[in-house]
């Protein structure tokens, strides 16, 4: 089977780009020219050097030591945690802007739910010296306030968004209404996996760092550059789409995605889009996303910013559909313990969304022989007013 996009944008029956007709030059110049540019010598040495001075990669990949032997496993812990501006979001961040640069655009848009790829986006935007606005949910802003105070910090116009579930999604409607409004000078850098074609190869590329990484790291480490399972928390899928990139024809290889399951998957406050899901066009792709009968987006629910989107990436559907990947959840509770559980026995604080993908250690079998690796997509700081409110008086 096939897990590389064709050449209409499709994985499988999910993707294509579906767009008002003012952004089609923007889009087809992208679909006509990303490649080419990604590929092009001079853009893989600049974007390479910036990965390794800049972002410090490679990030570590550490072997838990502790969950290992509680698990009677071998756990490896992907560190995008230690990326400059602690997520792997500035991975496709500077690769996007680089893009935009040869592209000639001199504005760039974001949107962000966690604020870690608002962050990564205002962070590259002042290396290069570009404007940048970056468009978020009032909600959003509320919890993830010292990415909001770190955004304005590096020069980010930060616009509030008050529609909607004032959350990822309104956010991603707002930004699209911009780039409509400045499809001449603007690129819009989508954070995750989503969106018209080409975006979520584009993004899946610029992540697939994190895949190459953990082959060349578990060779090392090993002797052998495949582990049995990769685990990954999935919102839009940035994080495991780059996890997942280089392993995706290795069936040996078990894919794990886990989504948000909010308060139960059943309780009418989830963000499990493969659970609760049909197909449907949001954001400019077809894909799965939670919404009524007739159509209507049904309001997500996280406790982690990152993952309170209703869709998923059209990669990540066509995995589900497939079989190729399994995909679990973990509720708002669970994903909390998880994330006290490694702080105290890792000495590591996770972001609440990686916090998501560790709670899959125990819903799996595990074998003495497994080789486990698990992508902490980020920092657990953004997260720590609610760390806060969930500890033991």
């Amino acid at each position: 089977m096939n897990f590389s996009v064709n050449e209409y944008g499709y994985y499988g029956n999910f993707g294509g780009a579906f767009i008002p007709e003012m952004l089609y030059p923007n889009v087809k110049q992208l679909q006509d020219s990303y490649i080419d540019i990604m590929e092009d010598p001079a853009f893989q040495l600049e974007f390479q050097q910036l990965l390794k001075d800049y972002v410090g990669r490679p990030t570590p990949l550490f072997f838990a030591e502790h969950l290992s032997k509680q698990w009677n496993t071998n756990i490896y812990l992907k560190r995008e945690d230690l990326c400059h501006t602690g997520a792997h979001k500035i991975n496709n961040t500077i690769g996007q802007v680089l893009l935009a640069k040869r592209l000639g655009k001199t504005r760039i848009i974001a949107e962000t739910g966690a604020g870690q790829h608002g962050v990564a986006t205002a962070t590259v935007c002042a290396l290069m010296g570009l404007p940048c606005v970056v468009y978020m949910g009032e909600k959003d802003m509320a919890r993830q306030a010292s990415n909001v105070a770190r955004m304005k910090m590096l020069g980010a116009t930060v616009v509030p968004v008050s529609s909607g579930s004032k959350t990822l999604k309104d956010a991603t409607n707002e930004a699209i209404r911009d780039w409509i409004n400045h499809a001449a000078d603007t690129h819009y850098i989508i954070g995750s996996v989503v969106g018209p074609h080409p975006y979520p190869d584009m993004v899946a590329r610029f992540q697939s760092v994190i895949s190459a990484e953990i082959k060349s790291q578990l060779l090392e480490r090993t002797g052998n550059e495949l582990p049995t399972h990769v685990i990954a928390c999935v919102g839009g899928g940035s994080n495991a789409a780059g996890a997942f990139y280089h392993f995706l024809n290795d069936d040996q290889v078990q894919l794990i995605a886990v989504e948000a399951a909010g308060c139960g998957i059943d309780s009418g406050k989830s963000a499990a889009t493969t659970q609760l899901g049909t197909m449907g066009i949001l954001h400019g792709s077809k894909s799965l996303l939670m919404q009524t009968a007739d159509g209507q987006v049904t309001e997500p629910h996280s406790i982690s910013a990152g993952l309170d989107y209703p869709g998923i990436g059209p990669l990540h559907a066509h995995l589900f559909e497939s079989g190729r990947a399994r995909f679990l959840w973990a509720t708002d509770d669970e994903a909390m313990a998880a994330a006290m559980h490694l702080s105290k026995t890792a000495g590591i604080i996770p972001a609440l969304e990686s916090a998501h993908a560790l709670h899959a250690l125990t819903q799996l079998e595990w074998k003495p022989s497994d080789v486990v690796v698990i992508c902490l997509s980020g920092r657990g700081d953004k997260d720590l007013d609610t760390y806060m409110k969930n500890l033991p008086s």
